[in-house]
């Protein structure tokens, strides 16, 4: 059953300035009443669904997906958002490695997915690496405002270079280093790959670790294997290191046994300042064997035009894609990507709907972009800041919803990058009418603001919020349910698992639907521009 609220004072001053536009506290108040559980539950079912496949990009699943919006869309009175379309084409090229692949580092070779899983992002249909000495580069990371330079006296060109996740400050848990326990950009596998192909090496492999990684091995054996996506450069992305990939923790331990190097205290070391050292005379070979196909995927968008300022807009964000279906596993071959995110893009569409319950149009557009690729390295919403259909500039700001709250209401609400724009104190206003308080990121280690959709609006310059959940529930019913799901779900990132189930308590999420609502209704109406604060990293992008 739907939870009313009754209007607080601190939501009437939210709305307070609103009233010139003919949009009456009682309309207004209908609209945020309308998000509600039921619907939101139904698009989930239908988006998660068996028939979509798990929604792979270029997959049938992917046209159901498109299809499934467009008609929501459409059904709401939402324009096409790009011209006359709701989609924006996004090309890509997937590359699947051929798993009969072995790596041989120094004189033990291993297998993959059980010890590795190893790839190319060269469009090429096969690259190898042969006796290429492996080097230990630390955290692989190039940071000159924080001046650390693990590569700096040491020349890894034709070399594979071998690093370890996340960044320092994940150890020492020291603020004045990097950002202490949250992750900078640095610590994502991506920045990694990309800072070793920079400095001209051959190979570069991540040792995983659960705890820095945020995720178990199983996320990489699922994530890193099978088709991969990416953009096709002139180059064919030759400027990659030719192999990329990730070996476990006991592999690695294995290597750094043999080189007579102490793996622990390599870490230590590595954690203490720019450091790197040769794995002894060890060296690393193994070839891949790509399958390349290119195909096309698609953004959907969908605009309500502002009634007095139109070219301006208020951007949310979801990506509508997940991990597909995989014919090779046994059991389950479905990743239907219930919880991520399957939620949040049915989170667009109840928030979409609330905006058409006002009656009118707000004075500013309101647009809901839905991407794709985001699994592949966030690719959808890489590609459509490249090729902008709204301009940085006319985007007052972005507000992204990936993996919906499902265990139930609670006091707080997490944001993840609390502090880095002035989003946060209209959102803490929001909050405050559901009597609720904004907390700061759960996992901080997990570098969040790094590896969702908003990312790609925060390096344009565009203050973008991401939100959702909290930590503190509301009683004690509440909190039993908590620990009873998150048992449940335990395990169930990116895995078969992720599927919808009726025992999930979605009133949370229609909570944080409605603060989400509401800070774009306000931002819709007052004509202000949120800004980065000073001490954010994208205050600088203008």
């Amino acid at each position: 059953m739907k939870k009313i609220f009754a209007l607080s004072l601190v939501y009437m001053a939210v709305l307070t300035g609103c009233q010139s536009t003919g949009i009456s506290t009682e309309q207004q108040n209908i609209a945020y009443q309308s998000i509600n559980s039921s619907e939101l539950a139904n698009h989930i079912k239908v988006l998660a669904s068996d028939e979509f496949g798990g929604r792979a990009p270029s997959s049938e699943g992917e046209t159901l997906t498109l299809n499934y919006l467009t008609e929501q869309f459409k059904a709401l009175g939402f324009k096409p958002g790009n011209g006359d379309s709701f989609l924006q084409e996004v090309p890509l090229v997937s590359l699947e490695a051929d798993p009969n692949m072995t790596l041989t580092l120094g004189s033990k070779s291993y297998q993959y997915k059980q010890d590795m899983v190893m790839g190319s992002s060269r469009i090429s249909a096969g690259e190898a690496i042969e006796n290429s000495q492996l080097v230990f580069v630390g955290y692989g990371i190039n940071a000159p405002e924080y001046n650390w330079n693990d590569y700096q006296g040491v020349d890894v060109k034709g070399k594979t270079v071998v690093m370890l996740v996340n960044d320092p400050g994940f150890i020492n848990k020291d603020p004045a280093q990097f950002t202490g326990e949250a992750m900078t950009y640095y610590g994502r596998w991506t920045y990694k790959f990309e800072e070793a192909s920079r400095q001209g090496a051959a190979g570069a492999i991540i040792i995983h670790e659960t705890a820095p990684a945020s995720y178990p091995w199983s996320v990489v054996e699922n994530s890193w294997s099978g088709p991969q996506f990416g953009f096709q450069k002139e180059n064919n992305n030759m400027d990659r290191v030719a192999v990329e990939g990730w070996i476990t923790v006991e592999t690695a331990k294995a290597v750094f046994s043999e080189a007579n190097i102490d793996f622990e205290q390599a870490k230590t070391n590595a954690a203490q300042g720019s450091y790197h050292v040769p794995l002894g005379d060890l060296t690393a070979s193994v070839s891949v064997k790509n399958t390349i196909k290119k195909s096309l995927s698609n953004n959907f968008i969908a605009t309500l035009p502002g009634s007095t300022k139109s070219d301006e807009h208020i951007i949310y964000s979801a990506h509508w894609d997940h991990l597909g279906t995989d014919k090779n596993r046994k059991g389950d071959q479905i990743y239907n990507g219930a919880h991520d995110n399957a939620t949040g893009t049915a989170g667009l569409i109840e928030v979409a709907q609330a905006f058409t319950m006002l009656g009118q149009q707000p004075e500013r557009s309101v647009t809901f972009l839905a991407v794709t690729a985001e699994e592949q390295g966030l690719l959808g919403s890489k590609f459509y800041a490249a090729n902008p259909i709204i301009a940085p500039k006319k985007t007052v700001a972005n507000i992204n919803m990936d993996s919906l709250n499902l265990l139930g209401r609670v006091k707080d609400i997490s944001v993840v990058g609390l502090g880095k724009s002035d989003l946060d104190a209209r959102l803490a206003v929001a909050a405050k009418a559901q009597n609720r308080t904004i907390s700061g990121d759960p996992k901080p280690a997990a570098g969040g603001y790094y590896r969702s959709d908003h990312f790609a609006f925060a390096n344009m310059g565009v203050p973008a919020m991401y939100a959702g959940g909290g930590t503190q529930a509301l009683d004690d019913s509440t909190e039993n349910y908590r620990k009873r799901m998150s048992l449940v779900l335990k395990g169930c990132y990116h895995q078969p698992c992720d599927r919808f189930r009726d025992e999930w308590d979605l009133t949370g999420a229609v909570e944080d639907l409605q603060l989400f609502y509401q800070v774009g209704f306000s931002l819709s109406q007052d004509g202000s521009w949120p800004a980065w604060n000073n001490n954010s990293e994208f205050q600088r992008i203008k």
